[in-house]
């Protein structure tokens, strides 16, 4: 098929073209310079040139904890405006397939673990990111309500739970939890310190999931996206505390400190662990095993990150 990928220059999307089954596909992937998905215009034009098969959706302003809270103006508006320009145009051309990345972040904040896809939109959002959940939200009942006023048209949303993996930003202030914590303890290490501060108690539990495992998941997902259910949870089905995430990126790294918490810091929800039972359903599971992705993942950050 002839596809075309937004933001295929971020983490995602880098990891989507890297994947085996990329080259079985002819993936169009414009750099932002080439398309703004800001502007409505130039993406009708782009679709209407181009009249891609499919579109996987993957672009966004994406950060960690620090940046959503800096910045709530720009995770809500520009997402929320990529994602209305992609859907609006990409229905108004007739795109038949188009793929939603969408993140578990739009659950409400005090929903009971695992989060099923039912859930979206039944309860209060985490405040530290409700700028980006609300645009998620709005993408992912946008496609619901296009399949909903034409069946032809499948408009389905993937809801991935963390993601890392090599191409992930290391930058503190922009970075998710562990290529954060990978920086973090890679220069105490290096500068010598013999301890680390750990945001909390560190017993609030994530789930992260290796990128090239999401990377298999959208091919698989494009091999049968007819049988795919409208929204999915993509994950492990199991999640870690943050101090096991620290303990086990230190083992990587070779990190012989101790860790501090700072229980005046921001931790975000206590808990954030998909329902997979769809995703069993749908015949796919994850292959990257957590100790086997941070390394990767740091063997990545050692080649590719000035030291």
């Amino acid at each position: 098929m002839k596809i075309l990928l937004t933001g295929s220059n971020g983490m995602v999307g880098r990891n989507i073209l890297e994947h085996a089954s990329a080259a079985d596909h002819d993936i169009l992937c414009p750099a932002s310079r080439e398309l703004n998905l800001l502007d409505s215009l130039l993406v009708h034009d782009y679709i209407e040139r181009h009249q891609p098969d499919m579109i996987i959706h993957a672009a966004g302003v994406v950060g960690g904890i620090q940046a959503n809270i800096a910045h709530p103006v720009r995770f809500l508006v520009d997402n929320m405006q990529m994602g209305l320009n992609i859907l609006t145009n990409a229905y108004a051309l007739g795109v038949p397939r188009l793929m939603n990345l969408s993140s578990s972040c739009m659950y409400p904040r005090n929903a009971a673990n695992p989060l099923s896809e039912d859930l979206i939109l039944q309860g209060e959002l985490e405040p530290t990111n409700e700028g980006y959940a609300l645009a998620k939200v709005s993408s992912t009942r946008l496609c619901e309500y296009i399949h909903r006023e034409d069946e032809q048209l499948l408009y389905k949303t993937v809801i991935p739970c963390n993601i890392y993996g090599p191409h992930d930003k290391f930058d503190p202030e922009h970075s998710h939890m562990i290529p954060a914590v990978i920086n973090k303890i890679a220069t105490a290490k290096k500068q010598g310190s013999d301890s680390i501060d750990i945001w909390g108690d560190g017993e609030a539990r994530r789930e992260f999931m290796f990128a090239a495992d999401l990377a298999d998941f959208i091919f698989y997902a494009i091999e049968n996206f007819e049988k795919m259910p409208q929204n999915i949870n993509v994950g492990l089905g199991h999640d870690y505390t943050i101090n096991q995430y620290y303990q086990q990126i230190a083992r990587v790294i070779g990190y012989q400190g101790e860790f501090k918490h700072d229980l005046s810091k921001p931790v975000g929800m206590k808990q954030k662990l998909i329902d997979d039972s769809r995703l069993k359903q749908f015949g796919w599971r994850y292959k990257t095993e957590l100790s086997a992705g941070i390394q990767q993942t740091y063997d990545f950050y050692l080649s590719h990150i000035k030291q």
